[in-house]
């Protein structure tokens, strides 16, 4: 897959200007989740029938971001992942547009004129909210309109998992209810995050159950405060464990929200490794309790759980 920028005053380089066409689909795609995935098969497919090359459009930042929602400074999928799930997808070229001021000002009839209709398009593929231009007035139906037939314009109508509308916002809705579950039934995949392992202070080594302090590496929407079970991917392979998000009540200390993970079976020297972390089930809310060794007593519940559930997997 081919990542190439634009941004509103782009020119097209030559190979696609002179090209017989392009399928694309156009979102922001954050969680590239069942829904996002449902319009880029529909484009990929398309292109295979027509013998055209498929390719999507999305953007950087978050439109919502730029629009001074937030909330969206927290993302399911920040620019890295979401590149990285798009190249699974068989497409053959991605737009990356930046996002800025300006660009959020444009009109719809000029982001027709001034990106789409340079593209060399055959047809664009949307979901049915789409929105586009200055406020969002643009639609699929003023889309086609804006079109006058140089391309067509494909909507796809809500993709329902489970019974739900799958959104990228019911997903981060899930997430910071501490649902995991029901997050990932949405994203169909664990929810995951990147970071680097940091010295923390050491205080699960002396309890019996070293963790390692994950710093997540870009502004990842974290789940609610509470223990889970997980897997992690390291340097040394793939890892069940446990993972708390929280405080750490029950030491009654002033080290802000922390991502702390037991590996099962593991023992070594994680610091300054990448890891991925990924989010299968939440055993429990984080709670405060009596003494340590009442806390120690209950992290080795947890990690037999977190064996149980990840051993069904």
């Amino acid at each position: 897959m081919h990542v190439i920028e634009l941004n509103h005053l782009y020119q097209l380089p030559l190979d696609l200007a002179s090209s017989p066409g392009l399928v694309l689909a156009i979102g922001d795609f954050d969680g590239v989740h069942q829904g996002h995935r449902e319009v880029i098969r529909r484009a990929t497919t398309r292109a295979e029938e027509r013998k055209l090359s498929s390719a999507v459009m999305t953007f950087h930042p978050h439109p919502r971001e730029i629009l001074g929602m937030d909330k969206y400074r927290q993302i399911l999928t920040p620019l890295p992942d979401k590149l990285e799930l798009l190249d699974r997808l068989g497409l053959t070229y991605t737009f990356l547009v930046n996002f800025d001021k300006a660009f959020s000002e444009l009109p719809p009839a000029e982001f027709v004129e001034k990106i789409l209709v340079k593209l060399n398009l055959e047809t664009v593929v949307v979901g049915f909210d789409f929105k586009f231009g200055r406020g969002g007035e643009g639609n699929p139906d003023s889309l086609a309109n804006l079109a006058k037939g140089r391309f067509a314009v494909e909507v796809i109508r809500p993709f329902h998992a489970d019974g739900q509308k799958v959104s990228s916002t019911l997903i981060r809705e899930y997430l910071l209810a501490g649902d995991v579950g029901e997050a990932n039934l949405l994203l169909d995949r664990p929810y995951t995050i990147c970071g680097e392992v940091v010295t923390g202070a050491g205080r699960g080594r002396t309890i019996g159950f070293p963790t390692a302090n994950v710093q997540p590496t870009q502004p990842y929407v974290i789940p609610a405060n509470g223990v889970y079970a997980v897997r992690v991917q390291t340097d040394d392979g793939e890892f069940g464990g446990v993972m708390n998000i929280g405080v750490k009540p029950t030491f009654d200390v002033d080290e802000g929200r922390t991502l702390e993970v037991h590996l099962l079976d593991y023992s070594g020297s994680l610091y300054g490794q990448k890891v991925r972390v990924e989010f299968h089930s939440m055993l429990r809310p984080e709670r405060k309790f009596a003494s340590v060794d009442e806390l120690v007593s209950q992290i080795a519940r947890d990690a037999e759980e977190a064996k149980s559930r990840l051993a069904m997997i």
